[in-house]
């Protein structure tokens, strides 16, 4: 009868760990191509841009021929969220979360929602920002999940941060400043009293907020990378199928 129960239990053992192997197998696929894609649409960005400047010598105009472009695929960028959440990827959700929600902001509610923006030269900047880090970042999640990892990939990943990070927020910021005459003006996004609702929101002061929000958040994403690079270039164990 003990053997039985013994065999029983071994059995039951082993399938439970078939089913975690498989489901690992399909989550490692799903990273894999969403990696492999996400680094294809950052690259189709990159030669788009400078085509662009090649073509015309200027950044002006370059910012409406990628838009289309660079909202499907910042947009897509929400599933890492989801990734998190259900436990195939080993990161903070919120930290995710504030990293990508902070990009689709950027994207929608600023740069191509106030056509006035589109042209400045910050906008230039957090767009190379993003595209070099994204191509860096998703490359090395991609060929990590495939066990090939260049050790150049591996260097950019956890070095190219420390001067794009902040050269990014700086153009981010001066995009949101140069965005709030108009938004002032236009008074876009507003609601004001009386209304149904009797709630009232300025989108003016709301945009403030957002960029006071970077005094407390920076620091706290920068070190979060600092912490990564040196647990992975001081050769500490970690796990590096996150986001």
């Amino acid at each position: 009868m003990a053997s039985g129960e013994e065999d029983g239990a071994v059995e039951e053992k082993e399938t439970n760990n078939k089913k975690r192997r498989t489901k690992s197998a399909i989550a490692t696929a799903w990273l894999t191509f969403y990696n492999i894609a996400m680094t294809a649409g950052w690259l189709v960005l990159a030669v788009t841009m400078i085509r662009f400047y090649l073509q015309k010598g200027t950044h002006k105009g370059l910012y409406k021929s990628i838009a289309r472009t660079l909202k499907f695929f910042q947009t897509f960028a929400l599933l890492e969220v989801g990734h998190c959440a259900i436990g195939i990827v080993r990161t903070s959700v919120i930290v995710t979360g504030v990293q990508v929600c902070s990009r689709i902001f950027m994207v929608w509610f600023i740069t191509s929602s106030i056509r006035q923006v589109q042209n400045q030269e910050s906008v230039i900047l957090f767009l190379v920002v993003w595209t070099i880090t994204e191509i860096t970042r998703y490359s090395f999640y991609t060929f990590n999940l495939l066990n090939h990892l260049p050790y150049f990939i591996k260097w950019a990943r956890y070095n190219m941060f420390i001067v794009m990070y902040p050269l990014g927020v700086i153009g981010e910021l001066m995009t949101i400043y140069a965005a709030l005459p108009y938004v002032r003006r236009s008074g876009m996004y507003s609601l004001r009293l009386p209304n149904t609702y009797n709630v009232s929101f300025d989108y003016y002061y709301f945009l403030i907020i957002v960029m006071l929000s970077y005094i407390p958040l920076f620091p706290q994403l920068y070190f979060h990378m600092l912490r990564q690079r040196r647990r992975v270039l001081h050769g500490e164990i970690i796990v590096e199928k996150d986001e």
